[in-house]
C-alpha cells in the first residue's frame, strides 16, 4: 500500500468534461484532454490495497487493480502498463466504455465514494501509448494451425490477439466495411474516438493477425466452406437481434432501431457521408429505452440539432443511492445515472409504456401515445386515465437485444445448438456442439458488458489453443457459466 492515508486525505475526483455548449458543436470525446493527469496519482493513492480486493470480483477480467493503482501513485507508468496488459488486451476501450462494476465492488465504496478505478486505468494506457511502450508482440514461432474469428468486436479482437500471440495464423472476418464491430459502428465518437481502435488494429496487424472486411459468414461465404479452410473457428458475432416494439403504427416512417440510427453518425465521422441519412435536425426525438444505448441516441440527437429529446423507460426511476437490502455491496447496483448525454439536455420519463404511434397522411410518424404503468401483482400494468401523446418525428428503439443473428444462416449452416435464451450453447472450453467451433462474447452469453466480452474472448482463445495443440498456457479469466455479482 503506497499511501496508507490516501483515502483519508483525498476525496474522489473524476475526469472533467468540456462545457455542454462547446462539446455539442463537435463529435470529440466529452472529456477535457489531459485533465486526469494532475489528479490521478492522488486518486490512485485512495486505493487501500485490501487483503481481499473485491474489485477483482466485480471485474470479470481479473484486473490486478490494487497493483496498478500502486504503480500509478508512484508514477511508475511502465510497470503500471505491464500489470494492466497482463489481464486486459484493450484497457483504452474498457477505461472509456465500461460502466465500472469494479468500482461498485470497491471496499472503500462501502461507506465512502469508491476509488476512480476506471479513470486510473485510462490514464495508465493513454500514458503508455504516448510513451510508445505499447509494442506489437509477434509470436516467436508459428504453430502451423489456422483459426478464423467471425466478428471483430471486443470478444473477437481479444480472441484473435491471444491466438495470434500463441503462434496460430488468425484471420478475422467482419461483415461491416471496417474493423471494430459495435466499437466502430454503434458507440458514438463522443464516448470513444475511433483512433483508439485504429491504433490497436495496426498493432494486431503487426503481430500477424489478418483482417477480412465486408464478408458475412453465412451469406458471402458458407459456414461449411469456412470450416474446411481452417483448423478452428471462433464465433464472436455478437447478439445483434434487436428487441422490437410490436404496437400499432410501428410501420410508419421515422421509427428506427438504435443500431440503424447510431452507425450512420459513425459513418459521417469516417467521411462516408456529409450528413447522416437519418438526422434528428429540427425534429422532436423520442428514444424508447433507458439504458446506455438509449443515452447514446440522446447524445447523438443533441449533436444533430434536435428540437427536443425525450427518453422513455418502462421501469420506475432507480434510486440515487445503493439500497443495502435489495442491492447490497459488492453487487452492481441499478442507480439513477446522469451520463454526459443527459447533462446536455432532454427529458427522461419513467414508468411509461408506448401504446401506439400516430402519423401524417404521408406515413411519417408525428405522435407517440403513451400511458403510465405500475407494478400490480408483479406485472407492469397500465394506469387508467394516464394516457397522453407527445410529439415524435424521429423515434429510436433502444430496448436491448434478444440473441445472435439467425437470418444470415451462420447458425444453421454450422448446425449449432442454442440454449434456452437463444444464445449459442457451449461447453466448459467454450466449444459448441460442433468440434473445432468455439463461441465467445454476446453470441454465447447474450447482451453484456465490454469487460465480459474481452474476458470471453481470452477464455475462448485458451479453449481453442487447447483444441489445436493439446495444452495451453493462455489465461482463462472466466468460465462460460460465470455471471456478474447479483443478489
Amino acid at each position: 500500500m503506497a499511501d496508507p492515508k490516501g483515502f483519508l486525505n483525498h476525496g474522489r475526483e473524476v475526469a472533467k468534461s468540456r462545457p455542454v455548449d462547446v462539446r455539442l458543436k463537435d463529435w470529440n470525446e466529452v472529456y477535457v484532454p489531459g485533465s486526469l493527469l494532475p489528479i490521478i496519482s492522488k486518486q490512485a493513492s485512495r486505493c487501500m490495497d485490501c487483503g481481499i480486493p473485491f474489485c477483482h470480483n466485480g471485474c470479470p477480467l481479473g484486473n490486478l487493480i490494487p497493483e496498478w493503482n500502486d504503480y500509478a501513485y508512484r508514477e511508475d507508468w511502465n510497470a503500471a502498463s505491464e500489470r494492466l496488459h497482463a489481464t486486459n488486451n484493450f484497457p483504452e476501450f474498457t477505461g472509456r466504455l465500461c460502466p465500472a462494476p469494479c468500482e461498485s465492488a470497491c471496499v472503500l465504496g462501502i461507506n465512502q465514494p469508491a476509488v476512480t478505478i476506471k479513470n486510473v486505468e485510462v490514464s495508465i494506457i493513454d500514458k503508455a501509448w504516448e510513451a510508445g511502450t505499447v509494442a506489437p508482440q509477434a509470436p516467436e514461432r508459428l504453430s502451423g494451425k489456422t483459426v478464423a474469428v467471425i466478428g471483430s468486436g471486443p470478444a473477437g479482437l481479444a480472441a484473435a490477439q491471444q491466438l495470434t500471440r500463441a503462434g496460430h495464423t488468425v484471420a478475422v472476418y467482419e461483415r461491416a466495411d471496417r474493423v471494430g464491430g459495435l466499437l466502430r459502428y454503434g458507440i458514438p465518437e463522443f464516448k470513444m474516438e475511433k483512433r483508439h481502435i485504429n491504433r490497436r488494429i495496426e498493432q494486431m496487424r503487426a503481430e500477424g493477425t489478418r483482417f477480412r472486411t465486408g464478408i458475412e459468414i453465412g451469406r458471402d461465404i458458407k459456414a461449411t466452406d469456412l470450416k474446411k479452410r481452417y483448423d478452428a473457428i471462433v464465433i464472436a458475432a455478437g447478439a445483434t437481434t434487436a428487441r422490437d416494439l410490436p404496437v400499432p403504427g410501428r410501420e410508419l416512417k421515422g421509427i428506427y432501431q438504435a443500431m440503424e440510427y447510431l452507425p450512420l453518425s459513425n459513418k459521417v465521422q469516417e467521411g462516408d457521408y456529409v450528413t447522416s441519412p437519418i438526422s434528428a435536425e429540427g425534429k422532436h426525438v423520442v428514444v424508447i429505452g433507458g439504458g446506455d444505448t438509449g443515452a447514446d441516441c440522446v447524445g447523438t440527437a443533441h449533436r444533430q440539432g434536435a428540437a427536443s429529446v425525450t427518453q422513455l423507460e418502462i421501469m420506475p426511476r432507480p434510486g440515487d443511492e445503493r439500497n443495502n437490502v435489495t442491492q447490497p455491496w459488492p453487487t452492481f447496483p441499478m442507480l439513477y445515472k446522469v451520463t454526459s448525454a443527459h447533462e446536455e439536455g432532454g427529458e427522461r420519463v419513467y414508468s411509461v409504456s408506448t401504446t401506439h404511434f400516430e402519423g401524417d397522411e404521408d406515413g411519417n410518424v408525428q405522435w407517440l401515445h403513451l400511458t403510465e404503468v405500475e407494478f400490480v401483482e408483479g406485472r407492469l400494468t397500465p394506469k387508467p386515465g394516464t394516457e397522453r401523446k407527445i410529439p415524435a418525428q424521429l423515434v429510436t428503439l433502444a430496448m436491448g437485444f434478444t440473441g445472435t443473428d439467425r437470418e444470415n444462416g451462420l447458425v444453421e449452416q454450422f448446425g449449432l445448438e442454442l440454449d434456452e435464451r437463444g444464445n449459442i450453447a457451449r461447453d466448459a472450453d467454450f466449444q459448441t456442439n460442433v468440434p473445432g467451433v468455439f463461441v465467445a462474447g454476446d453470441a454465447g452469453r447474450g447482451q453484456s458488458l465490454i469487460v465480459w466480452a474481452i474476458a470471453e474472448g481470452r477464455s475462448a482463445a485458451r479453449g481453442t489453443d487447447r483444441f489445436l495443440t493439446g495444452a495451453s498456457d493462455l489465461p482463462a479469466p472466466i468460465r462460460p457459466t460465470d455471471r456478474a455479482l447479483m443478489v
